[in-house]
């Protein structure tokens, strides 16, 4: 049976796209406490279906695609630019297809303009009611307002409009950035992305004796399965070492590895590598906020992800690949050196160096020290800086790696960066060696 938390989910889920929701309405609809109604309203926002909005309260949104990730709903632009919702308010859960800057006469301004775009403008209320009235949405920047009409018409046709204190440029740079860091998230890849779906897992129960479990081998050749109780909760795992020696009329959770480790969907599957790594584990469960199994991932799927990852073409930059594209490989010698010129935007309050970008700089050199010797990929485990100086905007710094020790899992390395010749960093760094299978 369903929790009041997992109810609470399901009824929200179940309301028509762009319903307001209030804690109370919740609390006196499902009968529970209103500090219950307020937890699940916010896991229901974490999941990305519901969005709250100062001045207007919580609505409940479509849950976006990660396919169409890099689309922004109208109730997230309110949040962007820090809006105030004039009108149409029940539009607001509708996703923006492309932004308009209405700053040219009015015939020409409207022939970009098409329905389901945003139409950015300041005060020009003919251009607001054409704008509406050709089907997009409407950003008044500046601060004003706009007519009763326009306000009416808004709601009638379920289009907001939407006024900002910011200026033309400022707004239109906000929703830029903000779809350009949703591109960086779709990139990102998930356990959700790639795990095996529950109904397609081969688990066992509580309620299972030993004897399942050698029924499950001889079906699939697995050894490793995940073991749940009558509420679909993950409770254990068990292995061929669980039952070695064990009677076969055993039941399963006397011979199971208790609390074992679990991931959400939303676990990065570089962070999931790491753990499989690093505990010697070969399968995940991965469940749901309150440890329901949503399904698993294998050690061999999740290597095979991360090489696909660096395979896939780039769409919006991080600041670290902003670092690392202008890192260059200096050919003196024999030993790898690497040269990086240091740009203002990677300089603190004081024009110097900001640490973050230094300790960028020396993971980038060692990982492309250890790929020199050992192919696969490299997740840092110990980063130790034991001194630092700081340098200057518009300098070069030269970073200089030097492999101490490598193994089939681990690399040391010392790391030292230079400045005209001065010593101006030295740091040691440990790494996990994930190699590539075929």
């Amino acid at each position: 049976m369903a929790t009041k938390h997992e109810q609470i989910i399901e009824y929200i889920e179940s309301l028509e796209i762009g319903s307001k929701i209030s804690v109370r309405q919740i609390a006196k609809a499902l009968s529970v406490s209103e500090g219950t109604a307020y937890r699940a309203i916010k896991e229901a926002e974490n999941q990305g279906v519901v969005s709250t909005i100062e001045r207007v309260g919580t609505i409940r949104i479509e849950r976006k695609l990660k396919e169409n990730i890099e689309k922004l709903t109208f109730a997230e632009v309110v949040n962007i630019v820090d809006g105030q919702v004039l009108g149409g308010r029940e539009g607001l859960h509708k996703t923006l297809n492309k932004f308009v800057i209405g700053a040219m006469k009015l015939d020409a301004m409207m022939r970009y303009v098409d329905p389901g775009s945003l139409l950015i403008v300041g005060n020009r209320e003919n251009a607001h009611e054409l704008g509406l009235n050709s089907g997009a949405a409407v950003l008044i920047t500046g601060g004003f307002d706009t007519t009763d009409e326009v306000k009416r018409l808004a709601d009638s046709l379920k289009l907001p409009v939407i006024s900002s204190s910011y200026d033309s440029f400022t707004v239109a740079t906000m929703i830029n950035r903000a779809i350009y860091d949703q591109l960086i998230k779709k990139e990102i890849v998930l356990a959700s992305d790639i795990l095996i779906p529950t109904e397609k897992t081969h688990l066992l129960t509580t309620a299972d004796d030993v004897e399942k479990w050698y029924e499950l081998n001889q079906e699939t050749q697995h050894s490793r399965y995940p073991v749940i109780d009558s509420q679909m909760k993950v409770v254990g795992i068990v292995t061929s070492k669980d039952i070695i020696g064990m009677d076969r009329s055993s039941m399963i959770d006397k011979v199971m590895t208790r609390s074992p480790i679990t991931v959400t969907n939303k676990t990065s599957v570089a962070s999931c590598a790491h753990i499989m790594i690093w505990e010697g584990i070969e399968l995940l469960p991965v469940v749901n906020n309150a440890q329901k199994l949503l399904g698993i991932l294998t050690r061999q799927d999740v290597l095979k992800s991360m090489q696909m990852i660096q395979k896939q073409p780039q769409v919006g930059e991080t600041f670290d690949d902003l670092i690392t594209a202008s890192i260059t490989e200096s050919k003196d010698g024999q030993a790898p050196r690497y040269k990086f010129g240091v740009t203002p935007q990677m300089t603190n309050y004081l024009g110097t160096v900001s640490y973050g970008v230094m300790t960028t700089l020396v993971i980038e050199g060692a990982s492309r020290a250890l790929r020199k010797i050992k192919k696969g990929d490299i997740v840092v485990e110990n980063l130790t800086f034991y001194f630092i100086k700081p340098v200057q905007m518009e300098s070069t710094i030269e970073i200089v790696p030097r492999v101490l020790e490598v193994s089939r899992k681990f690399g040391k390395v010392d790391v030292e960066l230079y400045h005209e010749g001065a010593v101006v960093g030295k740091a040691l760094l440990l790494a996990q060696l994930i190699g590539h299978r075929s």
